[in-house]
C-alpha cells in the first residue's frame, strides 16, 4: 500500500487552485509531514497539531476516504 502522501501528490500542480491542491502543496513543503504514513490516526493527529488552513481536516477526511477506496 502506498502512503497517503504519495496518493496526495497527484493533486500538486493542478491548474485549478482548490483545497485538494492546497493541502497537497502544504504536505510537500512541510518537511516534517509523516510521508510514509498510511494510518488515519497518525496523519489526522499530525494535521490537528499543524493545521495548515481552517478546513484542512475536513479536506483530509474526504480525501482519506477516497484513498482507502483506491488502495483497497
Amino acid at each position: 500500500m502506498r502512503s497517503f502522501y504519495h496518493y496526495m501528490m497527484r493533486y500538486r500542480g493542478n491548474i485549478q487552485a482548490d483545497e485538494e491542491k492546497r493541502l497537497a502543496e502544504w504536505m510537500f513543503e512541510d518537511h516534517s509531514f509523516p510521508k510514509q504514513a498510511t494510518s488515519y490516526n497518525e496523519i489526522s493527529s499530525y494535521l490537528e497539531w499543524n493545521i495548515p488552513f481552517t478546513n484542512a481536516l475536513s479536506v483530509f477526511d474526504r480525501l482519506y476516504d477516497a484513498y482507502q477506496i483506491e488502495e483497497d
